[in-house]
């Protein structure tokens, strides 16, 4: 099994420098045998910037951004950031991209938000004609970008290669990323969500190209107590259920909220529940908030991860 996870977990209130602790969690990822690292983006942190030094710093483990807003960054900016990040881990990050929630991201930057599948589209070509040539020629409605014959190239010495992974769910988004993206990277999309819509939509929309990845992020905390933990990522990601994405995701697997998804448990439960995953047509699973009561949970959690990935 390929099994990785997303940092911060939870438990990183109390760090005195916070990109010491990502690094130092990194490192104890890849001790307990996880074969990834995911850094999401908010407003503090620049989750690029951490998953490039934390993969400097951790040789072996891949890293990768779980998810970076493409609104208001501009893809030219991206590819910079992700080449270097690329440069720098030896080939091993994954540049990991979201279309975002107007309702959080429009007020904070002040800037209007475009329309999201329309702009991912755009995003996403001028994306891969920068990863795939070095250059860039277009002028699309939300989005344009024009670095043709320059002097320097786009190019970045050492950093070939990069998967980029987009956070779709809905039928639209799915069917753009499976044409010019790598794979999907869903957070709360449960096993019959997978296998009823995300999979078969995404493989559809691949035709022709490699099979899509299709990274499932879920909550995932080995714990005596998992009706404390269920109560406390519910309350924690309450505004989900009004993001239209999130709601179909829940409605596809029959949940109303975030806290139903949560695998929470003993070891036996928690690997159970992690299979079904995988037999949904999962490629990968990255566990979330692992730590969101403490870091001894986390740690337990971690560790019966890495048993299974050996297995």
């Amino acid at each position: 099994m390929t099994i990785g996870v997303a940092l911060p977990s939870g438990d990183t209130a109390n760090a005195i420098n916070i990109v010491d602790e990502l690094i130092t969690q990194t490192r104890q990822a890849a001790g307990a045998g996880l074969t990834s690292v995911w850094f999401s983006q908010q407003m503090e942190h620049d989750a690029i910037t951490v998953a490039a030094l934390a993969g400097r710093a951790v040789p072996g483990i891949t890293v990768g951004t779980g998810v970076v807003p493409i609104y208001p960054r501009h893809p030219l900016l991206i590819t910079g950031l992700a080449q270097t990040a690329q440069a720098a881990t030896g080939g091993r990050f994954v540049l990991g991209l979201g279309t975002g929630a107007k309702n959080w991201l429009e007020p904070a930057y002040g800037i209007e938000y475009p329309s999201p599948i329309k702009h991912l589209r755009e995003y996403l070509t001028i994306l891969r004609q920068v990863l795939d040539g070095g250059e860039v020629d277009f002028r699309g409605e939300t989005v344009r970008a024009h670095a043709k014959g320059f002097a320097a190239s786009l190019s970045v010495a050492g950093a070939s290669d990069i998967p980029v992974i987009i956070a779709a769910m809905g039928r639209r988004a799915l069917r753009v990323t499976g044409e010019l993206a790598d794979g999907t990277i869903p957070f709360l999309a449960g096993p019959k969500a997978l296998s009823g819509l995300i999979v078969p939509e995404i493989t559809k929309a691949a035709a022709g190209r490699p099979a899509p990845r299709i990274i499932a992020m879920v909550p995932v905390v080995v714990t005596g107590d998992p009706d404390a933990v269920r109560a406390t990522v519910d309350r924690q990601y309450a505004f989900f259920r009004d993001i239209p994405s999130y709601r179909a995701v829940f409605d596809a697997q029959g949940v109303d909220s975030a806290g139903d998804l949560v695998i929470a448990g003993d070891e036996e439960t928690v690997a159970a529940e992690i299979r079904r995953y995988f037999d949904a047509g999962a490629t990968e699973v990255v566990a979330t908030q692992s730590g969101i009561r403490n870091t001894e949970e986390r740690l337990r959690t971690w560790r019966v991860l890495g048993d299974l990935v050996k297995r």
